[in-house]
């Protein structure tokens, strides 16, 4: 497994309010995405990103962070032969993903994800 991409989830109450100071505001205007319930806001001129997320759709936790992954089968089998808590099974998710939340030592729920070609 090659981490690919590190991507913070930050904890927000209305995803329209965070649009308006994170895009409008500090100018991260490019809308990658948009469920709902989770976002990402881009910069056109620097590609730096920020993704908000106001409640998982379909975990029990929310993920305090997002991995992506080259290989998420290979980070699943490695996460439970180490004996880490599953916290979301592994899934295809509908929206072309497949994941998996894992707790780390620390208490921290990561999100363990690749993008389902």
């Amino acid at each position: 497994m090659r981490v690919i991409e590190i991507i913070a989830d930050l904890p927000v109450d209305d995803i329209d309010a965070a649009r308006a100071f994170y895009a409008d505001y500090l100018g991260l205007s490019n809308e990658e995405f948009n469920l709902g319930w989770v976002a990402r806001f881009t910069s056109p001129e620097t590609g730096q990103h920020l993704q908000v997320v106001t409640r998982d759709a379909t975990a029990p936790e929310d993920a305090a962070i997002s991995i992506k992954v080259d290989d998420v089968d290979a980070a699943h089998a490695e996460a439970q032969r180490r004996g880490f808590e599953i916290v979301h099974p592994l899934t295809d998710e509908e929206w072309g993903v497949r994941r998996f939340f894992v707790r780390a030592p620390d208490g921290t729920v990561v999100n363990i994800v690749r993008h389902r070609d």
